[in-house]
């Protein structure tokens, strides 16, 4: 039918196996974070519009192009969260919490850009996330690493994964590192795009992350930062590397990693792979000590990472399936109360269950073989149970069934 409704473009039904991907991340997710201690929190899909402008940087793209913002009926300029940080943060604030750090936090939910649909991006999108607010230390930042190196271990796709990591530098590195940058850009500006240009003027490092084939070849023979590390910094960085290798996650170092703020520093990350077609990134993260008290906050340090669960679950084999449930069929009219009540009996027991709701014995046997069940309990005088893959039968009491369903 022409007018018929469908999803608004770029969003998705989550149902069958879709789901059942989207699900198996977050629960992935979940039980590995809490082993890393993390608790999970929940905030809000729609924030005050100043959480994002002023944490995203106001000329960035995500705040000029790509948020969902409006004006509320209070005449209130809200904005549909683009990400997780910012809230996370916004929260520690609100919340109290500055003075009662760490702060690990997990979270799972929808994100909305209003940005170009293609395969594993949508405009309402879905994300896992770690924060580890409190410590200023490599360890931290090492363990926030391994907890996502571990969940993509858990969900087998680590083989296909590679861990790069730079190192932003303290604010003197950064400053050092912005000045020979102007220099080297300066002497090619008229090759520059006109991006680029821009750029060179407001924030250099961003032109590093070009997308331009010609700003790449310049990129090509920029300096790194390493060379202009002070001796914290470069200490900090060391550390990461030492307890990355500790913790068994193996990394390649990748200069070209910036973030174009300036509460950024030190550590910098991306979890990419090529098993999607063109190089992707699955995961990314980084420190980012100056944001909280940017946003109206004390001096809390920061380290975190984001990851799309619609590009996880694509990298993912099939999930695990549901248990397969156990069909109840009362055999006649006589039966159908004592059927409900083994039914009852049965999910009191943890075992996965299910009773047609209409039709004959025959038709609710039908339906139980095509609907995957393992078993059919099939209820009379007496209690039968039906093995549905080999037709097999056995006469049991409540008490074995129970035993024999359970084990």
């Amino acid at each position: 039918m022409a007018n018929q409704l469908q999803p608004v473009r770029g969003t998705r039904d989550l149902i069958g196996e879709d789901a059942a991907r989207h699900f198996h991340v977050v629960e992935t997710a979940r039980r590995v974070t809490a082993l890393f201690g993390f608790s999970e929190w929940q905030t809000p899909i729609f924030e005050d519009t100043r959480v994002f402008s002023r944490t995203l940087g106001e000329t960035s793209d995500v705040v000029t192009k790509e948020m969902y913002s409006f004006e509320d009926r209070g005449g209130e300029s809200i904005t549909l969260r683009p990400e997780g940080t910012a809230g996370v943060c916004r929260a520690l604030i609100t919340g109290g919490l500055t003075q009662t750090l760490p702060q690990k936090v997990f979270y799972a939910g929808p994100m909305f850009r209003y940005e170009r649909p293609q395969k594993g991006r949508y405009r309402q999108f879905h994300q896992i996330g770690l924060e580890l607010l409190g410590p200023a230390t490599p360890i931290a930042d090492a363990d926030v690493i391994s907890a996502g190196w571990r969940i993509l271990q858990e969900l087998g796709v680590a083989k296909d994964v590679e861990l790069n990591i730079n190192t932003l530098g303290d604010a003197p590195s950064r400053e050092n590192y912005r000045a020979a940058l102007v220099k080297y850009f300066s002497a090619h500006a008229t090759q520059l795009s006109e991006d680029s240009k821009l750029r060179l003027e407001k924030n250099p490092l961003r032109i590093l992350d070009s997308k331009d084939e010609g700003d790449k070849v310049l990129v090509e023979k920029a300096p790194l930062i390493y060379a202009h590390l002070t001796q914290d910094a470069a200490e900090f960085y060391n550390g990461l590397k030492s307890t990355l290798t500790a913790f068994g996650v193996p990394f390649q170092e990748n200069p070209r990693i910036v973030r174009g703020l300036d509460y950024y520093n030190h550590t910098a990350f991306e979890f990419v792979t090529n098993a999607l077609g063109a190089q992707g990134t699955v995961m990314a993260g980084g420190r980012y000590d100056g944001l909280v008290e940017q946003m109206g906050g004390p001096n809390v340090p920061g380290i975190g990472w984001g990851a799309g669960i619609e590009r996880l679950s694509m990298l993912i084999a099939a999930p695990p399936k549901a248990a397969m449930p156990v069909a109840v069929i009362p055999m006649n009219g006589e039966a159908e109360a004592r059927a409900l009540e083994i039914l009852n009996l049965l999910r009191g027991q943890n075992i996965a269950a299910e009773i047609g709701y209409s039709g004959t014995a025959k038709k609710r046997l039908e339906r139980a073989n095509k609907s995957g069940a393992a078993f059919a309990v099939l209820v009379g005088d007496d209690i039968k149970l039906k093995n549905l893959a080999d037709g097999s039968q056995e006469d049991l009491t409540l008490e074995t069934l129970v035993e024999r369903l359970g084990a």
